[in-house]
């Protein structure tokens, strides 16, 4: 199987060490972030540095003035990696990779960005209790959707890049890893998180109009179908996430008829987000010298209710709309099989790519000794792929064991 792992430009820039080590190990592809949320990360191996700060969401290269002159919401520019090259550390890094043999996909964060929602609050997700969330882009407002469609363009297609991931290209909602959260004491349940991420902003409480609902009846619903949860009765069953016991329960505490409005709307909403932002990719690739060889996969999940980075896309408009899905593995392998299995039916033909997204850092929560076995069963649920998150974060350790098991699976045949 092919297999790619994340890097940060940072992993790379100051490193140049840091190319041979991702050759060395075993992967045919890296995922660099181009744009990308606000994190702080540790780099083990770096000559210069053990911990990056980036402060907020940025773009890790200079932004294009005139694709942008005139936009209220634009790209922010980082200021935590230098770089001598002029496309900044993002092309710095592709450039080195590059040259050691490695492919490079671009990795495109869109629709989360605590920075932007801070600076234009009305762009914000907006709950049914009236509470904002800043992290969240509500990609149903135009301006948003501008914003994310002209981003995925400029940032998927960079220098020394043959492909794409677009991460939260879809809603994104409650469920952030905010600084010092305070959250958990209330137990929410997939339904629970799915009510509270619905928004209720303007430009959502029109479109529910025009579905024929009225937008205060749906807010009084979903308030009250959330007593509970208050009270410490959990909205839904804990365990293993199951996508479909979620959307039952959310019919059920909604009603067939308001769930179906919800529904509807944002699934449209999503979707025309999904396939504006994967044709400006396609055009901005086609108007390169190198052609129209570029992969454009999504971050994804096979619930559309699912809000976050894997944002959830029925997987028949999926196979429509991209080349391939990265699908998170994690969990159980009944977890994986439930996440996998309804893709890996769309890859039969060989003309839809499906990844899937391992964690092999056990700090983490990632379980790098079990990765032949997962990989195994991944194939087997219809992957072509491997996405390893996250070799710049991972310990010496865990690389060592994620090598042996890749070694031990170069036999497979790769995919494109």
């Amino acid at each position: 199987m092919r297999a790619a792992a994340f890097v940060y430009p940072w992993d790379v820039v100051g490193d140049p060490d840091a190319p041979r080590r991702l050759v060395d190990l075993g992967v045919q592809q890296v995922t660099l972030a181009s744009a990308y949320h606000s994190t702080r990360a540790l780099t083990p191996r770096h000559p210069r540095h053990r911990i990056v700060t980036a402060r907020h969401s940025a773009v890790l290269y200079p932004p294009d003035p005139a694709r942008w002159s005139g936009r209220r919401l634009r790209p922010y520019e980082q200021q935590w990696t230098p770089s001598d090259d002029p496309g900044g550390p993002y092309a710095e890094a592709a450039c080195a990779l590059s040259d050691a043999g490695l492919a490079v996909h671009s990795w495109v964060v869109l629709a989360h960005n605590s920075r932007l929602g801070e600076d234009f609050a009305d762009t914000n997700v907006r709950n049914a209790f009236g509470d904002r969330y800043p992290w969240a882009p509500c990609i149903a407002r135009a301006d948003v959707r501008e914003y994310a469609v002209t981003l995925a363009a400029e940032a998927a297609v960079r220098p020394h890049t043959s492909g794409t991931e677009l991460e939260s290209c879809g809603w994104y909602g409650l469920a952030h890893l905010h600084a010092h959260d305070k959250t958990g004491g209330v137990r929410l349940g997939g339904a629970a998180q799915h009510l509270l991420s619905l928004c209720f902003c303007e430009v959502c409480q029109d479109g529910y109009a025009v579905l024929g609902a009225d937008p205060e009846e749906l807010r009084s619903a979903v308030v009250q179908a959330l007593e509970p949860v208050w009270s410490g009765a959990a909205v839904a069953e804990g365990g293993p996430p199951d996508r479909e016991g979620e959307r039952a329960e959310v019919r059920r505490l909604l009603g067939e008829e308001a769930a179906g409005i919800f529904a509807s709307w944002r699934a449209t909403t999503a979707r025309r987000l999904r396939r504006e932002a994967v044709a400006a990719v396609r055009e901005a690739a086609a108007a390169r010298p190198e052609g129209t060889d570029f992969r454009v996969l999504l971050h994804a999940d096979p619930a559309p209710h699912r809000v976050g980075a894997n944002a959830g896309v029925d997987p028949a408009e999926a196979a429509e709309d991209a080349d391939g899905v990265v699908v998170p593995c994690t969990g159980s392998a009944t977890e994986r099989a439930d996440a996998l299995g309804p893709f890996g039916a769309r890859a039969a033909d060989g003309t839809f790519t499906v990844a899937a997204n391992f964690t092999v850092v056990a700090g983490m929560g990632g379980s790098p000794h079990t990765l032949a076995e997962d990989a195994a069963q991944a194939r087997g649920l219809g992957a072509q792929e491997l996405r390893l998150y996250h070799a710049g974060l991972a310990s010496d350790a865990d690389l060592a064991v994620v090598r042996e098991a890749l070694h031990g699976l170069a036999s497979s045949p790769p995919t494109r």
